[in-house]
């Protein structure tokens, strides 16, 4: 599913109406009747509502919402309409006004000068329609002290469209006391961009996607650098398997990963790994991995490095159609130099995670030797160790698109909605995990998976976009079984297959 950005999004909205030959206000009429619906679907007409309506097209739909719910029986509404002398009604929202007007059960104030906060309890509900998605600088003056006051109260809040003060895309810089901290918001036909980062989550609260019929023409015509990754689509990028086959169509992958006091992390790596469906895989650790390695995953090969307890030496005796680097690898000066050998050897893409990510940032010269289109999984951590510090999940993305395009890579971004960035600077936005998989070794299981798509023949951006989907899908069942408490890495590798399973029978 694409992700626009709020320019976009009007532009869609403008071939809606051009496509369909209605105006604003029938458009404004739309939306207002799937939220008002909506609002209707969970509280009962005894409830109060007060309104706050801005003087544009978000207004207009806040204003016809008011309307909508008097006249289906909802007796305690009061609608504030700011229209100071600065600013200029749109024509739906000077529609919406004079037709709430003639509303008698709707206490209505045009606020033109002066403002008296009305009184906020618990058991109110708070509309909030000022100014959503239609802002383009961040609010200043009256509005300020107007979202610090709505956040203040203990009303439960219903924005309308984008929680007022927030941004449909970037919000570095706002001050997060002048955006209103939303109980539920009612978006129309997509998502924000804004919407899939953890610092403001506490501005959207529940989110629900309304309908309003935009064009599905001017939709799949329209171009964005941004999606949303659904389970339709990964069930058409998977390839079902052929009846006659071996192993060996089904690639043969390296994985460089454990130390003493660490197989742990190679154990699991491996055993996604095998479950994402590679045919051969082979573990390369120190040699005190060998009894580890082959009694918790004896169906992986073991390549034993001269050392007892680092790597070493990264020294590929056979052919692998792809290499994974890094869980539970270590830092060690030795590992640094392996590793330092391999990537300046090394023409055609591989995975590296973890600790191959922090030998790099020890030794930052070594990022320049990252073949084109490898993949990159770091977690927030370890994407500051390499890049530097940033306080939000959209300064790191931004720095993620820049590196990708520059380097030309695969970054994969973890997080709750975790993002690839492919090489072009394109992002994909994951629909599936689950706060259970917050654990020891998730990012490892992470790192198998992928690295066992890449070894089957998918592309490096295929191979993370399905990796991700398919991981999060297994931590979704894991849940239903052990919930997000009790769940564990294993417990996401022992749902892979199922996982892969249902997708494709959808």
């Amino acid at each position: 599913m694409k992700i626009f950005t709020t320019s976009e999004i009007r532009k869609i909205e403008e071939k809606t109406l051009r496509s369909e030959g209605i105006s604003d206000i029938e458009l404004v009429e739309r939306a207002a009747s799937a939220a008002a619906f909506e609002i209707m679907s969970r509280w009962r007409p005894g409830k109060r509502f007060v309104v706050f309506a801005g003087p544009g097209n978000n207004g207009a739909d806040a204003l016809a919402v008011a309307r909508i719910l008097s006249q289906q029986g909802y007796n305690s509404i009061e609608v504030f309409l700011f229209n100071t002398p600065t600013m200029k009604l749109s024509k739906a929202c000077a529609h919406n006004r004079d037709k709430l007007a003639e509303m008698e059960n709707v206490k209505f104030t045009e606020v033109v000068n002066e403002f008296i906060f009305p009184p906020l309890g618990k058991n109110d509900v708070v509309i909030d329609g000022l100014f959503g998605s239609g802002l383009n600088e961040p609010l200043k003056g009256g509005f300020t002290s107007l979202v610090q006051n709505i956040n203040e109260s203990q009303a439960y809040i219903v924005a309308i469209d984008v929680p007022t003060g927030l941004f449909g895309e970037w919000n570095t810089g706002t001050d997060r006391r002048n955006i209103i901290r939303a109980n539920l918001t009612l978006t129309f036909q997509l998502k924000r961009l804004s919407f899939f980062f953890a610092e403001n989550a506490i501005n959207i609260g529940e989110c629900k996607v309304l309908d309003i019929d935009l064009s599905r023409e001017a939709i799949s015509q329209a171009s964005t650098s941004y999606c949303l990754v659904e389970e339709y689509e990964v069930k058409n990028l998977l390839r079902r398997r052929p009846a006659h086959c071996s192993k060996y169509d089904f690639g043969s992958l390296l994985l460089v990963a454990g130390r003493y006091g660490m197989l742990g992390a190679a154990v699991l790596a491996a055993r996604a790994a095998m479950r994402s469906g590679v045919g051969v895989a082979t573990v390369h650790s120190p040699r005190c991995g060998l009894d580890v390695i082959q009694s918790c995953v004896p169906e992986a090969l073991f390549d034993a490095d001269k050392n007892d307890i680092v790597t070493t030496d990264i020294t590929m005796s056979r052919r692998y159609n792809a290499v994974a680097l890094g869980p539970g690898l270590g830092t060690n000066e030795m590992t640094i130099d392996a590793i330092d050998r391999f990537l300046k050897n090394r023409n055609l893409p591989c995975v590296l995670d973890a600790d191959a990510l922090n030998c790099i940032a020890a030794r930052p010269m070594l990022f320049e030797s990252i073949p084109q289109k490898s993949i990159l999984t770091p977690n927030a951590a370890e994407f500051e160790r390499l890049f530097g510090k940033f306080d939000t999940e959209e300064e790191r993305l931004k720095k993620a698109v820049d590196v990708a395009k520059e380097y030309r890579l695969i970054i994969v971004l973890k997080a709750h909605h975790t993002m690839v960035v492919d090489n072009t600077g394109k992002v994909y936005i994951n629909s599936t995990g689950n706060s259970g998989m917050a654990t020891a070794g998730s990012g490892d299981v992470l790192t198998g998976i992928i690295s066992g798509l890449l070894a089957q023949g998918y592309s490096s951006q295929l191979s993370a976009i399905i990796g991700v989907y398919i991981h999060g899908a297994a931590g979704d069942l894991a849940r239903r079984i052990h919930g997000s408490y009790g769940m564990v890495a294993s417990d996401i590798i022992d749902n892979i297959g199922r996982a892969i399973s249902d997708v494709m029978m959808q």
